[in-house]
C-alpha cells in the first residue's frame, strides 16, 4: 500500500447485512483503508461438517473492495466451532490438573491435536482456494494471538507429541537423564515412554523437564502456524502475519518472528497505570527488533476502555492518538484496532470499538476520524512511513531465562520483565533507544549492550557477550546472569561462566536482602540496599538482590554499604580488549541506574535525544517525533517544522500532544 494501513477488526457477522454498506461509509469518513475480516468465522463459514458457506463472506469483501478498503483476511482457525467439540472432544485441551477446558468460549482445542490439525488445515485450504485471487486481499491473518488462553496443553495427545519431541531433541535417553539430571529425587527414565508432560505433582517438578515443555509448547503452537501458512503459501504470495502479544511469556517470539512475513502486535496499555506510556514503548521497540528493523504492523488496540480489567480506564481525551504516533515513532507502518464496531453481544460488548455503542457522535469516533486523516494525508506523516529506526544500544532478551528464572525452587523470585524494564526505563531516562537482541546475534551495530538476568546462558551465548566486549563494545551485565547452562545445570567454581574472564570477577555466593518469608508471620518487604561510589551517583538505593562478589583483575566503581555485604563489590569495571564490561550484582533502584547508565553511555559515545520531563523524544528516519504522555503543556526548544500543522515547533505541546519535528 502507498500509505500507512488504517483500520482494524472487522466482523460482519455480528450484523444485518444493512449495517455491512453503512460500515463501508463510514470506513471512508474515517479513513480506513485496511479491515480484519474473519478472525472467529468458522462457525459461520463451515456452520456444519463440510459445508461451506461463502455467500455472506464473498459479499463483505466486495463491498470492502468497492469502498477501497482492503483486506486482512484470517484463517478462522482460532476459535473452533462446538460441532467440532461435540464431535471429538478428545481434541479439548487439559489443564496440568487434569481438567478438560470445554467450548463456549474461544481458543478451545489442544495444539498438539491431530484431530484439531486436519480440520483446521481443512478450512484453511477451502478458505484460500476460494479468496487467494480476491483484489481486496492483501494480508492473510493465520489464526489469532496463539496461547493467549490456551499456551500448554496437558492431555494424552500433548504427551506423545512431546515424547516425540523430547527424542527427536535428545536422541537417547541416556542423553535426556543427564540433561534432566533425574538421579535427583528417583526420577531416572528406562525409555521416552515413560515420560508425561509435568502434570501436577506432589511438590516441585524436576526443572529441566518443565523448561523442555516450555519449549515444546512454544514449538506446538508454531507448527500450528506453520501448517496453516504452507498451505496459504502453495497457493497465495500476499504476505502473512500472526498477531502477537507483546512480551508474551509462553512463545519464543525470536523463533516466532523468522516464520512471519510481517510482524503484528496486539497491545493494551492500562491508561490507569502512570508507568504505561515507558512500558508500552518497550513493546514497540521488541516488536522492530523482532522483525530486524522492518516496519511491523500494530494489530490491535483499543480506542478507549477495554473490559476485562477489575477497573476499565478510559483512554483520556488525545491519549489514543499519542499512543499511536509512539508505535509510529517506533517503527509501525500500519495502526488497527480491536474493533471496528462495537459489539452489543458476547463477552466483548464492553470492550471499546472504533464505533462505540454511542455511535458517531462520539469522542472516540471523532478521535478515530482525527487520527485516519493524519495518517492518510498526503504530505506530513508520510515522511516517517518505512523508515527505520536506529538504535545504539541494544538489550539480550531471552526466553529460555524468562521460562526459568521464574519457576519455584530458584535462588529468589524474579519477575524476568520487571528486570528488562528496569534497565530499559534507565536507557530511556537517558535519552537513548534501544533494540532488543539475541546474545548471538549481531551486536556490531551497538555501542552499548545491556544483559540483565541472562539467568540460563549457553557457552555460545556467553563466548558472543565476550567477543563483544573484546571488539570494543561496552559490555554492561546484570545480576543473575550465567547462573545456569541451557539444561539447567548449575555452573560451578564461580557463577557466571565463562563471563569470570569477560568481567574480571565470579560470584561466589548469593545474599539478597534479608526478610521474612512472605507468608510467615511478622513478614514485611526487605530492607532496601545501599550502595556508593562515583558511578551510581555517590549514595544510592538498591533492592531484591545482592551478591558476594569476588574480584579477580576488575575495578571496584561501587561498594555496598552496611549489612551482610558491607564493604563488598556492588558495581565493576573490568578492561576487555579493546572495550570494557561492567557487572551490576544488584538490583539498583532508577536514579542510580540511569545515573550509572549515563556513565557507561556517555563514555561510549552513545547519541542522545532531547530531554523534557513527561515528553517522549524518538527519532525514525529524520524526523524527531515528540509525544507528550504528561497532563500539563509543556515547552519544546527544538527548532523545525511540525509536519501535521506545517508551523514552527518550537513552543508549548499540549497534554497528550504530538508533533514531528523536521528540524533545522
Amino acid at each position: 500500500m502507498s500509505g500507512f494501513w488504517y483500520g482494524g477488526d472487522y466482523n460482519p457477522e455480528q450484523w444485518p447485512a444493512e449495517v455491512w454498506r453503512e460500515d463501508v461509509q463510514l470506513m471512508n469518513r474515517a479513513g480506513v483503508n485496511l479491515a480484519s475480516v474473519g478472525i472467529f468465522s468458522w462457525a459461520r463459514i463451515e456452520p456444519r461438517e463440510g459445508e461451506f458457506d461463502f455467500d455472506w463472506l464473498d459479499e463483505v469483501l466486495d463491498l470492502l473492495h468497492a469502498g477501497g478498503v482492503s483486506v486482512d483476511l484470517a484463517t478462522a482457525t482460532a476459535s473452533p466451532p462446538p460441532w467440532l467439540a461435540l464431535k471429538h472432544p478428545e481434541m479439548l485441551p487439559v489443564t496440568a490438573e487434569g481438567v478438560t477446558l470445554w467450548s463456549g468460549s474461544r481458543q478451545a482445542y489442544c495444539p498438539s491435536s491431530p484431530v484439531y490439525r486436519r480440520y483446521a488445515a481443512r478450512l484453511v485450504t477451502a478458505i484460500v482456494e476460494r479468496y487467494a485471487d480476491h483484489p481486496a486481499l492483501v494480508l492473510w491473518h493465520v489464526n489469532n494471538e496463539y496461547g493467549c488462553h490456551v499456551s500448554h496443553c496437558y492431555c494424552d495427545a500433548s504427551a506423545a507429541a512431546f515424547r516425540s519431541w523430547l527424542e527427536e531433541k535428545y536422541g537417547t535417553i541416556e542423553r535426556l537423564n543427564e540433561a534432566w539430571g533425574t538421579a535427583f529425587w528417583s526420577q531416572h527414565y528406562a525409555g521416552f515412554d515413560e515420560i508425561l508432560p509435568p502434570r501436577s505433582a506432589p511438590t516441585f517438578k524436576n526443572p529441566t523437564q518443565v523448561l523442555d515443555f516450555d519449549r515444546f509448547s512454544s514449538d506446538e503452537l508454531l507448527a500450528c502456524f506453520r501448517a496453516e501458512a504452507e498451505i496459504i503459501r502453495s497457493r497465495s504470495s500476499i504476505p502473512i502475519t500472526t498477531n502477537f502479544m507483546g512480551f508474551f511469556k509462553a512463545a519464543d517470539y525470536w523463533a516466532w518472528a523468522q516464520e512471519v512475513d510481517i510482524v503484528s502486535d496486539d497491545s493494551y496499555p492500562d491508561p490507569a497505570d502512570p508507568l504505561s506510556p515507558a512500558y508500552a514503548a518497550m513493546q514497540r521497540d521488541l516488536m522492530r527488533s523482532l522483525g530486524g528493523g522492518k516496519p511491523w504492523l500494530l494489530m490491535e488496540q483499543s480506542p478507549g476502555a477495554v473490559n476485562w480489567r477489575e477497573r476499565n480506564a478510559a483512554k483520556l481525551p488525545g491519549q489514543m492518538r499519542a499512543w499511536s504516533y509512539q508505535c509510529v515513532a517506533r517503527g509501525a507502518d500500519g495502526i488497527l484496532f480491536f474493533q471496528w464496531r462495537q459489539a452489543v453481544a458476547g463477552a466483548e460488548k464492553f470492550h471499546a470499538g472504533m464505533v462505540p455503542h454511542g455511535g458517531t457522535d462520539t469522542r472516540i469516533f471523532r478521535e478515530v476520524e482525527q487520527l485516519g486523516a493524519e495518517l492518510r494525508a498526503p504530505s506530513g506523516t508520510d515522511a516517517l512511513l518505512g523508515q527505520p529506526v536506529t538504535a545504539q544500544v541494544g538489550i539480550v532478551f531471552d526466553w529460555d531465562s524468562w521460562w526459568a528464572i521464574e519457576q519455584p525452587a530458584s535462588p529468589t523470585k524474579v519477575q524476568y520483565v520487571h528486570e528488562v524494564f528496569s534497565w530499559y526505563l534507565g536507557a530511556a531516562a537517558a535519552g537513548v533507544t534501544v533494540d532488543f537482541v539475541q546474545a548471538t546475534g549481531d551486536l556490531t551495530p551497538y555501542r552499548t549492550v545491556i544483559v540483565p538476568s541472562l539467568f540460563v546462558a549457553s557457552d555460545e551465548q556467553l563466548a558472543a557477550l565476550d567477543a563483544y566486549a573484546a571488539g570494543g563494545g561496552a559490555l554492561v551485565v546484570g545480576h543473575l546472569t550465567g547462573i545456569l547452562d541451557k539444561d539447567l545445570h548449575a555452573r560451578t567454581g564461580g557463577y557466571l561462566g565463562a563471563l569470570r574472564e569477560t568481567l574480571g570477577v565470579r560470584v561466589e555466593e548469593f545474599a539478597p536482602p534479608a526478610a521474612p518469608d512472605l507468608a510467615a508471620v511478622g513478614a514485611g518487604r526487605a530492607p532496601a540496599l545501599h550502595v556508593r561510589g562515583d558511578v551510581v551517583g555517590g549514595d544510592g538505593t538498591a533492592s531484591e538482590w545482592g551478591e558476594y562478589v569476588v574480584v579477580d583483575s576488575a575495578e571496584v566503581e561501587a561498594t555496598f554499604v552496611g549489612g551482610a555485604l558491607d564493604g563488598h563489590p556492588a558495581v565493576t569495571r573490568h578492561a576487555r580488549g579493546s572495550g570494557e564490561a561492567w557487572y551490576v550484582a544488584t538490583r539498583l533502584d532508577q536514579v542510580p541506574l540511569t545515573a550509572f547508565l549515563d556513565r557507561v553511555l556517555t563514555a561510549a559515545g552513545v547519541d542522545r535525544l532531547p530531554q523534557v520531563p513527561g515528553v517522549e523524544f524518538v527519532r525514525r528516519g529524520d524526523v524527531l517525533v515528540a509525544i507528550n504522555h504528561s497532563d500539563e503543556t509543556v515547552v519544546l526548544d527544538q527548532q523545525g517544522t511540525d509536519l501535521l500543522t506545517g508551523e514552527p515547533t518550537a513552543g508549548r505541546l499540549e497534554a497528550q500532544g504530538v508533533a514531528l519535528i523536521a528540524e533545522g
